[in-house]
């Protein structure tokens, strides 16, 4: 049995600092993009907004600019760290640097920079609304609607996540096989698979674009986030007929896979019911 070095627990230990810090990260955004805003409206707390102002005012007012510099800079910040270090020059220059922790970098320093998104961003409050449900009864129920299609449009994605390989994506997996002495996770799937990585940078197009532009309350600190990440979204799409055919077969097989358990009991209490 091969002997555990030094080298392989820093891997592991690097991989697992990096899933923490994703995971909370995550859970930081969904917090950051949905259900904070939701809640504000919820709980009836102040408006994120000023509708009396108008929005000949508002451009012109020093407070308003200034949060909306600081707000594109902190996307402009995040946008340039995800898509550099994504560069295939760059990518090779972290391959040969960070070797097998590189895709652990790379998620590592994209939480980082989303994390420094969500802490410093400025919102916008002494800038009219660009829509605001107030009227009763929908000053309730809209809220409550947005809050069910977030929670759907969230458990997609983590199902989504599920069926692509989470593990490489995080480069635990990378980790793992290296190791093992087992190589690279990627070289091992099908021309396929690897063709669709390369085209497919964010599986969760739709889901997120939903989250972005679904709320009650839209000011515009909101407004530069959904443009922003949805042009960036939008820009990243790549995929064909090819990629769409394989992920329907992915999906077929994913379903067959988790149906299988369930037509086994039911074959077996039916047997015990003949029986």
């Amino acid at each position: 049995m091969a002997s555990v070095t030094f080298r392989d627990c820093f891997l592991c230990v690097s991989a697992l600092i990096t899933f923490v810090s994703v995971f909370v990260t995550g859970a930081d955004f969904v917090r950051f993009v949905s259900f904070r805003a939701i809640y504000h409206n919820l709980s009836g707390a102040a408006p994120l907004c000023r509708d009396s102002v108008p929005w000949s005012v508002a451009l012109r007012d020093v407070v308003v600019l200034k949060a909306v510099a600081v707000d594109v800079f902190l996307l402009f910040l995040f946008s340039v760290q995800h898509s550099l270090l994504a560069w295939t020059p760059v990518k090779q220059v972290c391959q040969k640097v960070f070797g097998v922790l590189s895709r652990s970098v790379y998620c590592f320093t994209t939480a980082a920079a989303l994390q420094m998104l969500m802490q410093y961003w400025q919102p916008v409050t002494s800038a009219p609304c660009l829509w605001s449900v107030r009227t009763a009864p929908w000053d309730i129920w809209f809220p409550l609607i947005c809050f069910i299609l977030h929670f759907l449009c969230w458990a997609i994605i983590c199902s989504i996540l599920l069926i692509f390989d989470y593990p490489e994506l995080l480069g635990i997996k990378q980790v793992y096989y290296e190791c093992l002495g087992l190589g690279d996770p990627l070289l091992l799937k099908s021309e396929r698979a690897q063709r669709l990585y390369a085209h497919l940078r964010h599986p969760v197009c739709v889901e997120l674009l939903t989250v972005l532009w679904l709320l009650p309350t839209f000011p515009l600190d909101r407004l530069l986030l959904a443009v922003y990440l949805s042009v960036y979204l939008i820009l990243a799409h790549s995929l064909d007929t090819q990629d769409c055919s394989y992920l329907r077969r992915q999906l077929r097989s994913k379903l067959q896979l988790f149906s299988a358990p369930l037509e086994g009991s039911d074959q077996s209490t039916s047997t015990n019911k003949t029986d």
